[in-house]
């Protein structure tokens, strides 16, 4: 998805409930959230469209009313660009015909939930790119019209040449050369601005220019007059457009000092002066141009970030009137273990760029090892002081999938903290052509560490209060899972997906279930009152030795039953609502409750609770974003707040980012709140909040 977490406002048009709510539980339970409404009639279609504003519409291809062609109509009219897609029961040639003559973006089959999934990613991943270009195409206008006032008000001669054909030029390019309109000038070949003696030269450099080939940045040439009269004149060419068409802008600048002098001057801008190396400005210039060739498919070149690990603990030891003699130290040495074509620059207050030709997947490893292996056994030695530090290397390969200056730069500090997430002095590469085979090995190894939790009791318990705004008495707290593992503690997301995928989220739960009782068997001998909210996978719900176990457990810590509150998204409820029901029905014969996450995503989520009688509601986590600012969410939590309190639910409020959202949820008659603004989870239980 564009955005990770960004939800996708989504209408469906679908005459069965049944079938809408099961769609959205697909896509909820893919990790996708999403906003939804759903039209029933044409009316209820165009008021969607207008008032909800969704990013993907889901339409039956089966549906009386309103039709696949009446969704697209519906759509073209409104003006508005919103991928429509196809929902049918087996992809096939005519259906895909059928579709695509209606004007769906898109077939998705109903019976894969990967498969909508999928299409879903896709076509809002798709449709957010042509809104941020359209965005960026309105700026771009604004910023060629700002380039244009100062392109009139610049003191540096400047022309556009398409061709070889004057198609811009500014006032002071006019005064060098002796004219007073650009009408004088245009359409003329820029070759007439030449001096006799490189004519010939040049008309050589525009027919290289012209089969595509790149200007050198710097042409030392005679230029000519108006009146002929010719002097020694500088030529700088730099990529540009105008009116949308691609050309050159030259810059010509008077030759008043000498070839090694302008040089050394160019060098000079281009370097940083506390490490020697290119500055940034520069780097990212030379970015720019890697990227306009890997837009093209020609790059072959490979970029490493280069960080020192801790640099602020080592900058405590040396004193920060050392770190520029360090800096300027690292880069030498840097530079010592790099060819002499290689480019390196400082292009942070720390960290460093390096741009080598394509290498392959081993060497690229070996001179990032190299690099480590300099690090960690070279002694700095500063005014008196040794020092010895180890670096991080993220490295990427340049193509065509990041090609543009951004992306670059973003893969490389990505894999660049992936380094330093385990545990630094190390590197990580970004190699889609090896991507498939390491996170085949990557899931592994996680698998590995899974079992290896299991056998040996390897994983920690981590608490976050539940504050009640209401008064409830005693102490509340949900139950997070942490993974131990040699690198530090794992948080669930990196290994709870390969577990669901390999059958062990009912030994997980077991264990998390265990260790709950005990811990809250021990904290109410202490004489606290403590309920524990656990979360339950759909396998553990569908267990039928499950509950029994549950309530021997109880029994053996002699724990009272309604200590334990177990949980699941509303998405996987519906999904497996028959499993969902049994394990809630069984949780009443020994006073265990039962909570609804992401409750409020669904089309209708009230009527879920006619099936699953559910004594806590955990209002989806999308209606908390920027919660002081959205009416709309504001309104929607006050809704479902009403609703839960007319059927005696009491109602938790996830994800509280601020204070302003706390008197919000109060006046909209939330029970109770959480967040990590309240309090982050943690490993000892301290509830501070009476």
């Amino acid at each position: 998805m564009a955005q990770k977490d960004q939800v996708v406002r989504l209408l469906i048009v679908e005459d069965s409930m049944e079938i809408a709510e099961q769609l959205i539980s697909t896509l909820r339970n893919g990790g996708i959230p999403v906003r939804p409404v759903r039209a029933e009639t044409a009316a209820e279609l165009a008021s969607q469209i207008e008032e909800h504003l969704p990013d993907v519409i889901l339409v039956d291809a089966a549906n009386k009313s309103p039709t696949l062609i009446e969704t697209v109509a519906a759509v073209r009219k409104s003006s508005k660009d919103i991928p429509v897609v196809a929902l049918v029961a087996e992809v096939n040639e005519k259906c895909v015909i059928d579709a695509s003559m209606a004007g769906a973006r898109a077939c998705a089959l109903l019976s894969r939930g990967e498969h909508l999934q999928m299409i879903v990613r896709r076509e809002f991943t798709d449709v957010m790119t042509r809104r941020a270009v359209r965005r960026l195409e309105t700026s771009l206008r604004e910023v060629e019209k700002r380039c244009d006032a100062l392109l009139d008000s610049s003191r540096d001669p400047i022309a556009f040449v398409h061709e070889g054909m004057h198609v811009r030029a500014n006032k002071a390019y006019l005064e060098m050369f002796g004219y007073e309109e650009f009408e004088e000038i245009e359409g003329t070949p820029i070759l007439d601005m030449i001096g006799g003696a490189h004519g010939e030269s040049f008309k050589a450099l525009l027919r290289k220019m012209s089969k595509g080939e790149k200007p050198p940045e710097r042409l030392e040439i005679k230029a000519r007059r108006m009146d002929g009269a010719e002097f020694d004149a500088v030529m700088q060419f730099e990529e540009a457009t105008f009116e949308g068409e691609p050309c050159t802008q030259i810059t010509f600048r008077r030759q008043e000092i000498g070839a090694e002098q302008a040089a050394e001057l160019d060098r000079l801008r281009s370097q940083d002066l506390v490490t020697g190396l290119y500055n940034r400005s520069s780097f990212i210039s030379e970015l720019d141009k890697i990227a306009a060739e890997a837009a093209a498919g020609k790059s072959d070149l490979t970029l490493f970030f280069v960080e020192p690990d801790n640099f602020r603990k080592v900058l405590d030891t040396v004193g920060i009137g050392n770190a520029d003699l360090l800096l300027a130290d690292m880069a030498k040495l840097l530079k010592s273990q790099l060819r002499e074509h290689d480019i390196a620059a400082r292009v942070g207050e720390f960290n460093f760029g390096v741009i080598v030709p394509r290498l392959s997947h081993e060497k690229a490893e070996l001179i990032a090892q190299n690099l480590r292996k300099a690090f960690e056994e070279h002694v700095f030695e500063l005014n008196g002081k040794s020092v010895n530090l180890t670096i991080s290397n993220g490295v990427v390969f340049i193509g065509e999938k990041i090609a543009n200056t951004q992306n670059m730069l973003s893969e490389a500090a990505a894999v660049l903290k992936t380094a330093q997430t385990e545990g630094g002095n190390r590197f990580a590469i970004f190699d889609p052509a090896a991507q498939d085979k390491a996170d085949a090995e990557k899931q592994r190894a996680w698998l590995n560490l899974v079992k290896d939790a299991l056998a040996h009791d390897g994983f920690t318990l981590y608490f976050q209060p539940i504050i009640s705004l209401m008064g409830e008495e005693g102490e509340f707290y949900e139950i997070l899972l942490r993974l131990n593992s040699p690198k530090g503690e794992i948080s669930p997301g990196h290994f709870l997906p390969i577990a669901e995928k390999n059958g062990l989220m009912p030994a997980i739960d077991r264990w998390v279930i265990g260790k709950a009782i005990r811990t809250v068997a021990e904290r109410e001998r202490e004489g606290r009152k403590c309920t524990f909210f656990i979360k339950t996978t759909p396998q553990t719900m569908d267990d039928a030795a499950i509950l029994p176990w549950i309530a021997t457990q109880l029994q053996a810590a002699r724990l009272r039953g309604d200590a334990l509150v177990f949980e699941a998204p509303e998405g996987k409820v519906v999904t497996n609502l028959k499993a969902a029901r049994t394990f809630q029905k069984g949780l009443e014969q020994f006073h265990s409750s039962f909570a609804i996450e992401q409750f409020g995503s669904g089309l209708n989520s009230m009527q879920l609770l006619k099936h699953v009688d559910a004594k806590y509601l955990k209002i989806d986590r999308t209606y908390m974003a920027e919660l002081p600012k959205n009416k709309e969410n504001q309104a929607k939590v006050k809704e479902l707040a009403d609703q839960a309190r007319s059927m005696d639910k009491l109602t938790v409020a996830e994800f509280v980012e601020d204070a302003a959202s706390m008197s919000i949820l109060f006046s909209c008659g939330v029970n109770f709140v959480q967040g990590n603004f309240l309090q982050e989870p943690e490993k000892v239980m301290s509830y501070d909040f009476g």
